[in-house]
């Protein structure tokens, strides 16, 4: 494994992060500014990773006027790091006698506590939905993926963006490939909210302020269920679920600096994310052609060979 491959992004650490803590690491002591060079990046960006890299306690700043940082012993460093993260892992895992009774609940139509209620039928998950969303004061959470048992749009979310709701979204490859879906999407982000998207999305949940959850239990349409999850340790396993997946999701949304159009962008992060030619071209209004002509002045620019290595080049440059 080369020295510039990613090692810690399992530990939550973006790669670009990464890329600035083994700079940081050949120097005694470093200041942004002077790390620029090495990275091919602006000081702003670099000052913003190693902040990153202080709240993970991979760096610690100096005292004085200036902005200078020196790595934490990497030994001790990441192994806190690792023990953190298990932690976090170990609270899915301790919820799993109650997602246990949440299953066995919902073969039984049955509920237990005031904790979970199951609810059936397409309206009633719609109906619940819209109340999820009115209902929040500060913060909205969703995994999204198909198939969906009324609209794909949300006309809810607007409404809430605009009293000052945060939105934050994680979407399967598969649901940008719905028609509409994708223009919805990059609609409600210029409203603010912050989308990614996630291969391998296995379930749908929207979580508001942390203290209520909607969960469809079943993604066939003929059989539509859901439970509504109130403040409960399942709650939080799901809330920590829901965290994971959005570390590990690639932004649709663009950052602060980077040489690609909006349009290059978003090409390239549906194409890391696995959607055919054909699909993007489709969700883009362009044809085959011309998306694989855009696709190969991408390679051009990354110097990349492949779609896997322009993705992986893209992450290491802080692109995606």
């Amino acid at each position: 494994m080369t020295p510039e491959t990613p090692q810690l992004t399992a530990a939550g650490i973006d790669p670009f992060d990464e890329s600035v803590y083994r700079a940081v690491l050949t120097r005694r002591t470093a200041a942004p500014a002077e790390l620029t060079a090495d990275l091919d990046c602006s000081a702003e960006r670099v000052a913003r990773a190693l902040d990153r890299l202080r709240d993970h306690g991979l760096v610690g700043r100096l005292a004085g006027s200036r902005r200078r940082y020196a790595a934490i012993e990497p030994g001790a460093a990441v192994e806190a790091l690792v023990r953190a993260r298990s932690n976090e892992l170990e609270r899915v895992r301790s919820a799993a006698d109650e997602l246990s009774r949440l299953f066995a609940a919902a073969r039984t139509g049955a509920t237990y506590e005031d904790e979970v209620e199951i609810t059936t039928g397409s309206e009633a998950l719609g109906r619940w939905f819209v109340r999820l969303q009115q209902e929040a004061h500060e913060d909205v959470m969703t995994l999204d993926r198909p198939p969906y048992a009324l609209t794909t749009s949300n006309p809810v979310e607007a409404t809430a963006l605009g009293r000052g709701v945060r939105y934050r979204a994680v979407y399967a490859p598969e649901a940008l490939e719905w028609p509409g879906v994708l223009d919805d999407i990059r609609e409600l982000v210029r409203h603010g909210e912050q989308a990614r998207v996630l291969p391998g999305l296995g379930i749908k949940l929207a979580i508001a302020d942390r203290r209520l959850a909607l969960m469809p239990l079943s993604l066939d349409l003929n059989d539509v269920r859901a439970a509504v999850i109130r403040p409960s340790t399942l709650l939080d396993a799901l809330t920590g679920y829901w965290e994971m997946c959005w570390k590990q999701a690639l932004p649709l949304n663009a950052p602060a600096e980077d040489p690609l159009g909006e349009e290059d962008r978003l090409v390239l992060t549906l194409l890391v994310s696995g959607l055919k030619d054909e699909a993007i071209a489709r969700q883009l209004g362009w044809s085959v052609r011309t998306m694989r002509r855009r696709i190969s002045r991408l390679h051009d620019l990354l110097g990349a060979a492949n779609r896997f290595q322009a993705g992986v080049i893209a992450a290491r440059r802080g692109w995606l």
